[in-house]
């Protein structure tokens, strides 16, 4: 072989080996998770529940319990969200509880996020939500829009005591079971804040 050739081949060995370098930890990828491995990761990176494809939240005009009007509600702002009658129980008050601390604990990105009471029937237990629930945002569903609204949420939102999370376009994406662990969906928030330019 003369020398040209030589080298070329050569030339050839290395330029397979750099491209078996760069493609062998695809096609172990590859086959791990769609093959015969059948590799799956444990967990995810959350604690709430992803909602897929997220749900897009109409855009309706609420009243709140003095009549006051609020049009778009969920626009501008990371939004957690709880939906339940207005006598608001004890497991209302808690998920309330839940919401005002978790957004509290953001600190500074804490104007960010916004707690909303949808509520049904007659509200509110005015000196409750006056000394405990200062800017929680108090919006009625007895009415078309509100009932199109709650038609939005994955059934039945009314019953379920989950906590809602909509990004700052008014997509419902995630929700959070009753008796939910505060520190995990704390977690989850300053996850989505610090990767988010919205809200």
């Amino acid at each position: 072989m003369t020398e040209a050739g030589s080298t070329k081949s050569r030339q050839r060995r290395q330029l397979l080996l750099i491209a078996l370098l760069f493609l062998l930890p695809v096609a172990l990828a590859f086959y791990l998770y769609y093959g015969h491995g059948n590799w799956r990761p444990a967990d995810t990176t959350n604690h709430g529940e992803l909602i897929l494809p997220p749900r897009a939240l109409p855009a309706v005009t609420l009243r709140g319990p003095t009549g006051s009007a609020s049009e778009r509600p969920f626009d501008n702002a990371w939004s957690l969200i709880y939906v339940g009658d207005g006598s608001c129980d004890a497991r209302c008050r808690e998920a309330l509880y839940v919401m005002r601390q978790v957004r509290l604990a953001l600190n500074r990105d804490s104007d960010r996020v916004q707690r909303v009471f949808l509520y049904r029937g007659d509200c509110c237990d005015e000196p409750y939500f006056s000394q405990q629930q200062q800017g929680l945002i108090r919006l009625n569903l007895d009415s078309d829009v509100g009932g199109r609204l709650l038609r939005a949420f994955p059934a039945p939102a009314a019953e379920s005591g989950r906590i809602w999370l909509a990004d700052p376009h008014g997509n419902l994406m995630m929700s959070y079971p009753s008796g939910v662990d505060a520190g995990g969906m704390l977690a989850d928030l300053k996850r989505l804040l610090k990767l988010s330019h919205i809200g």
